[in-house]
């Protein structure tokens, strides 16, 4: 009876000690993934604020706040800035809002350069977000004469 006792009282010990462990670990993804979110938000407002700047945009601050970017690049593909209200209708508007953000991307690239088709790479599975940072890097920060 005693030794029962004692063995669960072990077990729940090392239960204890697995669950700390594992919310340690919850942890840790946590904080990695909002300082991978924070600096990926941070990598592509600066490009695209160089972008704008590059192309002569006035307002090229607009680049770090999160739903006037939009509308940045929308003006900057000349488009007007109010199709951002796009977003406002689930599943179709986002959809347009879309293709007008690639339609713009592919008339920015042009400008500075660059091969329209880089706008597509956001359509490639998996690997497009990735594709898309390098594409702002080259866009932002290479110049091609």
């Amino acid at each position: 009876m005693v030794g029962e006792f004692a063995e669960q009282f072990s077990n729940a010990g090392e239960l204890a000690v697995g669950a700390g462990v594992m919310a340690a670990l919850i942890g840790i993804g946590i904080a990695f993934a909002i300082l991978l979110i924070a600096g990926i938000y941070i990598y592509t407002s600066l490009a695209w604020m160089t972008i704008g700047r590059k192309l002569k945009y006035k307002r090229a601050w607009l680049a770090w706040i999160p739903i006037a970017d939009i509308s940045m690049i929308l003006q900057l593909g000349r488009f007007h800035w109010a199709w951002v209200f796009l977003v406002l209708i689930p599943v179709a508007g986002w959809i347009a809002l879309g293709v007008l953000v690639i339609i713009s991307k592919w008339r920015i690239y042009r400008k500075r350069k660059y091969p329209g088709w880089f706008s597509l790479a956001i359509l490639v599975p998996q690997l497009g977000w990735i594709l898309n940072l390098i594409v702002y890097g080259f866009v932002a920060w290479g110049d091609r004469k």
